[in-house]
């Protein structure tokens, strides 16, 4: 099917079936239902499309200012790795929740000894009956205090080598045992989090991709983070959160979909000034778009933005053909990182004394002061920019690997931490 036979099949679906006055699930079920969620989905969850047709039903949903599918790791992470790894079961159990919005996703993966060697996490289940009983901690959680699932990778065998000894798990973040502590960012605010598991419990049958198998799983949720933050999904931050702590399900779509970058607060709105598109924008309502040198600016700004939209078709369409996303994943992950970089100086530079400014006293409400704090975080988080460098010099330019002599070693023999 053609893009335009696609934009042209989902405008007549939307005209039949939007409404302002849906409440926010009302209407993530609909699109759920009739599989617009997510229609680069495998059936019978999506429909199948091509990156380019499924983006063209996003444009669609700009047009009428119909909100567009929960926000968050759930569609961008938990979602495609459940897909490649989870069996069908799993499938039917945790997709729907994701798709209609219902259940928002943590990642808990890095740990206080765990960032960039992400395979030394200490975190451990162990078996009991029909659960694993886990104990240990994690870090940098996106999410946390929102989350009814977690993405879990835990050490399940000590004796085995540290990447082939982690399984991936779906773990409950309501219960017992499980300690979720806010970390207070420069911004003021807390996206990220820590924690703690003392004794928490996960079904066996919430183990994804099989016992010891979660390096893979693993790879396939940091391949789709570098993707989505390559395309500036900004980690899930900018969007409508799913989840019933999120607080959106029984508010109007119309007021949700006519909310607009101006009116948002937050990181969300903060990543809303990244890009071309805003700062011309806001270099016309200062009088700054004569100015030669920012125009040379935005022109390399908006150059960056569509050499990143392209990277990112390409990561989703080696996705879509059921493969994983190759160097693409990591470029598009730096050149975000260097877009907001030059959107945070470039912003500033058209703000001048005005950049000293904040919240309503400043233009666009402090949008761009706020994504000038919050910059540095784009390059460590999703993998820092170092990891990339690292990644396009081992696994695509075929330089040396970095000194390892742990690849073949017992977990439990690895002098890592404060192993227990």
């Amino acid at each position: 099917m053609a893009t335009e036979d696609v934009r042209t099949e989902f405008k007549a679906w939307a005209e039949e079936n939007w409404d302002p006055d849906l409440t926010m699930a009302e209407w993530w079920k609909r699109m759920a239902d009739a599989q617009w969620t997510a229609p680069h989905w495998p059936e019978p969850y999506g429909k199948g499309l091509s990156p380019q047709d499924a983006a063209a039903v996003r444009e669609v949903l700009g047009e009428i200012g119909a909100p567009g599918p929960p926000a968050g790791l759930g569609y961008m992470l938990a979602g495609p790795t459940i897909i490649a790894h989870g069996n069908d079961e799993q499938k039917a159990r945790y997709l729907p929740g994701i798709l209609s919005g219902q259940v928002a996703w943590c990642q808990l993966f890095s740990e206080p000894g765990a960032g960039s060697d992400l395979a030394s996490l200490q975190c451990k289940a162990v078996k009991d009956g029909e659960e694993w009983i886990v104990n240990g901690q994690k870090v940098w959680t996106s999410g946390g205090m929102q989350a009814d699932l977690g993405m879990l990778l835990a050490r399940t065998n000590p004796d085995a080598p540290k990447h082939k000894g982690i399984s991936y798990f779906a773990i409950e973040m309501d219960q017992p045992g499980v300690e979720v502590r806010p970390l207070r960012e420069m911004t003021g605010r807390a996206l990220f989090n820590e924690v703690f598991f003392s004794d928490a419990r996960v079904n066996d049958d919430a183990l994804i991709g099989g016992l010891n198998e979660g390096w893979g799983g693993a790879l396939t949720t940091l391949a789709n983070e570098r993707v989505g933050l390559g395309g500036g999904a900004g980690g899930g931050a900018v969007g409508v959160a799913p989840g019933r702590k999120g607080g959106n399900l029984d508010k109007r779509a119309g007021d949700v979909g006519a909310r607009s970058t101006r009116g948002q607060s937050g990181t969300a709105a903060a990543m809303g000034a990244r890009g071309a598109k805003m700062l011309l924008k806001l270099a016309k309502d200062m009088g700054r778009n004569n100015d030669p040198i920012i125009r040379q600016k935005l022109a390399e700004l908006y150059s960056l933005d569509e050499i990143s939209r392209f990277t990112q078709l390409r990561a989703k369409s080696a996705i879509a053909a059921g493969g994983r996303p190759g160097p693409e994943a990591s470029t598009g992950k730096l050149t975000i990182s260097n877009i907001t970089r030059r959107s945070r100086d470039l912003g500033l530079q058209i703000l001048g004394a005005m950049g000293m400014l904040t919240g309503a006293d400043a233009p666009l409400n402090g949008m761009v002061q706020e994504m000038a704090i919050f910059s540095p975080a784009v390059s460590i988080y999703g993998g820092s920019d170092e990891v990339q460098h690292n990644i396009i010099g081992e696994r695509v330019l075929g330089l040396p690997k970095e000194p390892g002599s742990d690849k073949d070693v017992p977990f439990r023999d690895l002098k890592v931490g404060t192993q227990r």
